[in-house]
């Protein structure tokens, strides 16, 4: 016989967006149940994906930096192919992170509870614990975010030892030869860096003609000189029509342009899918949009009143950053709370090697909107700490309105670019002009000097005729 129990809220998922959405609750004084499937708290943010994958690109890079130090400085290193040992400090980031998180629910006062829940009506759902005992859970109000999973379509058969997908990814034990990466997103193309750095010999496809097609093309160019550098290649307008493991120690990806592609691993990275199956939204009169997710208004809120949902499983943009804060205003609007709206400038950070970052809008946006785009660049290697910390490979680009100089797009490829680019949020947000970053002064050496070096720059073309601008923006000049 199952058991009523009654809340407040009642959250489905314990990720990023479901955790921050539990803690808004609890502050306000609710009683608060957070439902997740796993045993920990953290979702595949902390668990498969962004934790991990970003430690491992941390790990790799020290590294490669401690192996450069040493060549310089004569020393002998060992060489070694397990990544079974870089994965080693990423356990315990992972365990840390979620101890945290299951900490601040502790102490705000949220019941965690580890099972799976399923709609009966918009105000109650089944809650099934792991042994099999079932209880009835009553809210007024529910959010979900149960976030997403990779996408495995039939013609490319995962099978997580040669075909994996970005969750499985991280259970490879050794780094191969050579690995072809299907897809040219975000995850894609950090994964094929990564890999690229430990030494395998990557092979991207995609269909679109180059990857992180929403980036600069300025700051793509130079990551995929980069990967070429490191061996690597990248396959545009093509996409695999079948993959198959050979049953020795190659697979072969037999793509749409006639091109076959063998390699030892395949890593399909091409989009994921919201988790909505076995929740009964149907059950609540929750909606969904032909691509799956769960539709929403622009309060989070779906088609039952009481019921919101967040984070991946709304779709784009799907970032650790903005499903927190769509959980707490989702929470806010339901409580009459006045919380704000998610701001439409949000940076975007691409933790690549080299790593990308951008907030606003590019030239040709700024071009199509206004007719003409001032810009201007800075590089690293003419930027002292750029050469202190051997950061050669890097760009800072500024867009900003012709005449007026107001800031409308930041652009940065190099190591520190996630953090630098918060400067440029500012700057885009305020509507600043680029004279105030050549009027202030910016500690020395630090690549946050890029931002004058940048708007000097700027300032030198704006004085010049268009036609010689433009030349020397696409670096003919």
């Amino acid at each position: 016989m199952s058991t009523r129990k009654e809340y407040d809220f009642v959250v489905i998922g314990g990720g990023p967006a479901g955790q921050k959405a539990a803690i808004q609750a609890a502050k306000s004084g609710c009683r608060v149940a957070l439902v997740e499937r796993d045993r920990q708290i953290g979702g595949a943010c902390v668990h498969r994906g962004t934790i991990p994958s970003k430690t491992l690109r941390e790990n790799v890079l020290q590294l490669a930096r401690f192996r450069r130090q040493a060549e310089e400085l004569g020393l002998e290193t060992v060489e070694g192919n397990q990544v079974s040992r870089l994965l080693d400090r990423l356990q315990s980031v992972i365990q840390a992170h979620s101890r945290y998180m299951e900490c601040q629910l502790e102490r705000n006062g949220v019941e965690h509870l580890h099972g799976h829940a399923r709609f009966l009506s918009p105000n109650e759902v089944e809650f099934m614990r792991p042994s099999g005992a079932v209880e009835q859970l009553r809210a007024r109000w529910f959010v979900i975010a149960t976030g997403s999973r990779p996408r495995n379509p039939d013609n490319v058969p995962v099978d997580h030892e040669h075909i994996y997908d970005s969750d499985s990814i991280l259970s490879m034990m050794y780094v191969p030869e050579s690995i072809t990466v299907l897809g040219g997103g975000v995850i894609a193309s950090e994964y094929a860096s990564i890999l690229a750095m430990l030494g395998a010999r990557v092979v991207m496809v995609d269909r679109a003609d180059r990857p992180l097609r929403f980036m600069e093309p300025e700051l793509t160019d130079r990551f995929l000189e980069q990967l070429e550098r490191q061996g690597g290649c990248f396959i545009g307008g093509a996409t695999a029509e079948a993959v198959a493991w050979d049953g020795l120690a190659r697979v072969r990806c037999h793509l749409d342009n006639g091109e076959v592609v063998e390699t030892e691993k395949v890593l399909f990275a091409l989009g994921r899918v919201a988790n909505t199956d076995r929740l009964g939204i149907e059950n609540a009169g929750v909606t969904k949009t032909p691509r799956g997710l769960i539709e929403v208004d622009e309060d989070y809120r779906t088609a039952a009143p009481n019921i919101y949902a967040v984070g991946d499983v709304i779709g784009p943009p799907a970032l650790a950053s903005t499903s927190m804060e769509q959980g707490r205003q989702a929470v806010g609007h339901a409580l009459g709370q006045s919380v704000g709206h998610l701001a439409r400038t949000i940076p975007i950070g691409i933790f690549t090697i080299p790593e990308m970052a951008s907030v606003g809008l590019g030239e040709t946006a700024l071009r199509e909107e206004l007719g003409d785009a001032w810009t201007g660049h800075a590089r690293f290697e003419e930027i002292a700490r750029g050469q202190i910390s051997g950061i050669q490979d890097g760009l800072l680009k500024l867009v900003a309105e012709p005449d007026t100089g107001r800031i409308r797009g930041v652009h940065i490829l190099g190591e520190g670019a996630p953090e630098l680019i918060h400067i440029g949020q500012v700057a885009v947000l305020k509507q600043m002009v680029v004279d105030e970053f050549i009027e202030n002064i910016f500690n020395f050496p630090t690549l946050a000097e890029a931002y004058r070096v940048a708007a000097l720059d700027l300032r030198e073309r704006a004085g010049q005729p268009a036609e010689q601008r433009h030349r020397r923006i696409r670096g003919t000049g």
